[in-house]
């Protein structure tokens, strides 16, 4: 049976080359495991690291009852590890966090307060710590997905969410799609809410992106997303007898 079942709330924790981060993030994942809301664990996905994260991910997960973990046979990206958290996630309710600690654990409280009425609450970055340059590209991506999607979400590359499982299933992913969770679950019918929740500069590990995966590739996912939706088959049944 897949454990995550005797929970609401599964945390899926994309890793990729994060050693440093681990041991600080997963006493930061634990300390808040103890005061969630939601009987709460957390799924580490080991998305091919080369370094010595997927052994201290398993040796976090033998020391505490409430870790698990999923490994990938390669590094296949951000969208494609969190896509395989959320398939492999069977509580009522799937949230993300990045490894790097940027975000606090701590802030899912204030987002799982809204998560029976919304099919996903994101967080707002409040006070960003990272570099005006990073900001500045973040700005000019946020402002350009807004007008081709209309999801009029002010910071979908935060990485705190919480949503409902059975529609984060359900959402179409391609490689790129982790940043527009929001437009997917609006496209879907879902209501979208927003919270600004705490921010801080990284301090272990080296960030994994850069110009063209943090501006461009978001230009280009844009027209992906525009392509899908025009494209997304969307019905509902009103009548069977199936089950007569």
């Amino acid at each position: 049976m897949n454990k995550t079942k005797d929970y609401e709330f599964t945390i899926v924790v994309p890793v990729f080359n994060e050693e440093e981060s681990i041991p600080r993030l997963t006493k930061a994942l634990g300390d808040f495991l103890g005061k969630a809301i939601m009987k709460s664990c957390v799924l580490f996905v080991n998305d091919g690291s080369k370094d010595s994260s997927l052994e201290k991910i398993k040796a976090a997960c033998a020391a505490n009852k409430d870790f698990y973990y999923i490994s990938l046979s390669r590094n296949s990206g951000l969208s494609t590890a969190l896509k395989a958290g959320i398939d492999a996630a069977e509580s009522p309710y799937t949230g993300y966090i990045d490894a790097d600690l940027q975000t606090t654990p701590d802030d899912f409280n204030l987002l799982l307060e809204h998560v029976k009425d919304y099919g996903l609450v994101t967080g707002i970055r409040a006070n960003r710590k990272d570099t005006a340059f990073k900001r500045l590209q973040s700005k000019i991506a946020n402002a350009f997905r807004r007008k081709m999607t209309g999801d009029g979400m002010q910071d979908t590359g935060c990485p705190l969410k919480v949503m409902h499982s059975d529609l984060a299933k359900r959402a179409p992913f391609f490689n790129g799609m982790h940043r527009f969770l929001p437009a997917l679950f609006i496209m879907m019918g879902a209501k979208v809410m927003q919270i600004p929740v705490r921010h801080f500069p990284r301090t272990e590990g080296v960030s994994k992106y850069h110009l063209s995966n943090r501006l461009v590739k978001p230009f280009v996912d844009c027209f992906a997303y525009r392509w899908m939706r025009s494209r997304w088959i969307s019905y509902s049944i009103t009548e069977d007898d199936l089950n007569a």
